[in-house]
């Protein structure tokens, strides 16, 4: 669910506080996502959209760690109600509506087993749902149109920090198409750990190949790196990060943010990826190719 075209997304924080009710709409789509803070909750009940048809993510915390739970409803805020009084984990909710109250109880139906679905294969988060409820009965043309619907909510959410549905793995790229499309691959290798990785840059991520290989152990000792072991831990629950005989290797093609959160899971420990990842077949880092192509890019403007 990839586009490649711009597109505008009105944010509108409705108290003024970046912590507080919040409203997404992307330019031309009917749809209206409104994230509400469990602290809030009162307040979000007051408004219209609450008591139309849709569907709604709970997001929060258990002992095992984040959680979210998917569901429907043709009157969200009489769910929500019962949630908080039978859900205590959850401490936030995530409203997906239209503008116009215009979806009906087959629409949120299929949505709601899409969205399963598709939180099941991203594996971000673990689910409260016991199960992938069956998809509704709609015809072509209407299925085409939450399909629609479900690629901008990709676009939306992931915007208001909710990485539910984001699925990080790609699929393979031949070496040989990596250089006609012009792309730099990147080299991180340790003897020691005896790991050897290798990664290509494409449209702003840094796409971890398949077969590359991990330190077979966490060695960080700090606190503050904690999200990158989360991460790590997660990629392997998840199958992405398989071991074999101790080494560990990427099996399927796996598209991280930064440099840095790929260096440190698969050295082990919190990196600096701007000088851990070298380009391909050079001894330049990672910073003094960035810097380069920055340079280049400044001279002919």
């Amino acid at each position: 669910m990839t586009s490649t075209s711009g597109r505008s997304l009105e944010l509108f924080f409705v108290d003024g506080q970046p912590d507080g009710l919040l409203t997404a709409e992307l330019f031309n789509w009917t749809g209206h996502v409104l994230q509400v803070p469990r602290t809030r909750l009162k307040e979000a009940l007051r408004r219209t959209e609450c008591g139309f048809t849709g569907v709604y993510i709970l997001l929060g915390d258990r002992e095992a760690g984040p959680t979210a739970y998917i569901g429907e409803s043709e009157d969200i805020g009489a769910r929500l109600r019962n949630h908080a009084l039978e859900k205590e984990w959850w401490d936030r909710a995530i409203i997906i509506t239209t503008a116009a109250n215009n979806l009906h109880k087959a629409h949120v139906k299929y949505l709601e087993s899409r969205l399963v679905e598709l939180a099941i294969k991203a594996g971000n988060t673990p689910l409260e749902n016991g199960n992938t409820p069956a998809r509704s009965s709609l015809s072509e043309a209407a299925q085409t149109n939450m399909e629609v619907f479900i690629n901008n909510l990709s676009v939306v959410l992931p915007a208001i920090r909710v990485d539910l549905l984001v699925d990080r793995t790609r699929p393979k790229i031949p070496d040989e198409d990596t250089k006609t499309a012009g792309q730099t691959a990147f080299i991180l290798t340790s003897e020691r750990a005896g790991i050897h990785a290798r990664a290509v840059l494409k449209e702003g991520e840094l796409i971890v190949q398949a077969a590359s290989q991990v330190r077979s152990a966490w060695v960080g000792k700090g606190s503050w790196d904690k999200g990158y072991r989360k991460l790590r831990e997660h990629l392997i629950e998840t199958g992405i990060i398989d071991f074999q005989e101790g080494t560990g290797v990427f099996t399927e093609n796996y598209a991280f943010s930064s440099p840095s959160a790929a260096a440190a899971v698969i050295v082990g420990r919190a990196a600096n990826g701007r000088t851990e990842w070298h380009v391909e077949g050079r001894k330049q880092t990672y910073g003094e190719w960035e810097e380069e192509q920055l340079r280049t890019e400044g001279s002919t403007t």
